[in-house]
């Protein structure tokens, strides 16, 4: 510690009025120092090196930095104001080291970056050995779709009941993200089911030539519960009547969104249903059954392979939920932002899945 008290006097004058060039040469050697050290340094030394350090290291190059970044992101002892610092920083070649792996950073922390930084942040985060369920509610909500494969397929996550549902509602669109989540040794058995309801039958079986036999074995016991179980019961609505309405406000030229749209809002079922068959193509029955169920996803599919806007599509979602009942503004959302998200390839593809199935 001799070595580094010997700094100490003149640091001053280099962080106020030095050059570049001799703040971070001042910052070199005190790094080196550190880390020289770092196995026999009491806390109050290693304090003592932090303090000296995050006056300096923010005024040197950026190379420094990145260097500096991933020689204490393997550090247990490391400086941890400093840490911090380096990984809050905008550049992720310095900040992305630190949010891999340094333990030196706790929860608290972890979560406020994960609020407030980008996706490359978000995606550096999603790597580290161990997230907690807390840090990786955030990531599937925030995260883009590298981010939340990336999450999910790390072994080392946690998933709150809150999480494993963003995360199966985001794989109905996302067929890696279905192999991903399906393959977690920690997946509940209801999510599991969920999540194989909401697939494509060509990923359910790509899901059940990539786990593990144990596994298997529970998927095809959940296959056969959803093809082998009675479907819904038979709607005892009347749609003749809506269908003749929507007939005639066809062939009067009047069938469009908004006429859709007023039957939405209106709480009037047989209509809508009979409007949305027209113009999507599926026939009344296998839409009833869809928008019956238990998800809003069929409605988010419909709608972005008819091209219907969000107000509309959010009409569709009261509609079904009933006058009765008023959705959390949480839920709605996230139907809002999976909606946005949705790519009008993939829902036509459900779409003529769900034609050819029915």
């Amino acid at each position: 510690m001799s070595a580094a008290t010997l700094l100490i006097p003149g640091l001053d004058q280099i962080v106020r009025q030095g050059d570049p060039e001799r703040r971070t040469e001042a910052a070199r050697r005190i790094a080196d120092l550190f880390f020289e050290d770092v196995a026999r340094l009491r806390p109050e030394h290693i304090n003592l090196f932090d303090g000296l350090l995050i006056e300096l290291v923010p005024q040197t190059d950026v190379h420094v930095r990145i260097d500096l970044a991933e020689r204490l992101s393997r550090l247990e002892r490391a400086p941890r104001i400093l840490v911090r610092q380096l990984a809050g920083e905008d550049e992720i070649m310095v900040a992305g080291p630190l949010l891999r792996r340094s333990p030196v950073l706790d929860e608290s922390y972890l979560i406020a970056v994960a609020r407030d930084r980008g996706q490359d942040h978000l995606l550096a985060m999603s790597e580290r050995p161990t997230l907690s369920s807390g840090v990786t509610d955030i990531l599937v909500r925030r995260g883009d779709r590298d981010v939340v494969r990336r999450a999910a397929g790390n072994i080392g996550a946690q998933f709150s009941e809150l999480g494993y549902s963003e995360l199966i509602s985001r794989a109905s669109f996302d067929g890696v993200l279905t192999l991903t989540v399906g393959k977690r040794d920690d997946l509940p058995d209801a999510h599991l089911k969920t999540l194989i309801a909401g697939s494509l039958e060509v990923v359910r079986r790509r899901l059940f030539d990539v786990v593990k036999p144990e596994r298997q074995a529970k998927i095809g016991q959940v296959v056969a519960e959803l093809s082998g179980a009675p479907g819904p019961v038979a709607s005892n609505r009347n749609f003749v009547p809506a269908q003749r309405t929507i007939l005639a406000l066809y062939e009067a030229g009047g069938l469009n969104e908004s006429a859709l749209l007023s039957f939405a809002r209106s709480y009037e079922y047989e209509e809508t249903v009979a409007a949305l068959a027209a113009m999507s193509g599926l026939n009344i029955a296998t839409l009833d059954r869809l928008i019956s169920g238990d998800r809003h996803d069929p409605l988010l599919i419909i709608g972005r392979t008819i091209g219907l806007e969000w107000a509309t599509v959010h009409a569709l979602i009261l509609l079904r939920l009933g006058p009765k009942r008023i959705p959390a503004q949480a839920d709605i959302e996230a139907a809002r932002v999976n909606y946005a998200r949705l790519m009008p390839s993939t829902a036509e593809r459900v779409v003529t899945f769900w034609k050819t199935r029915h």
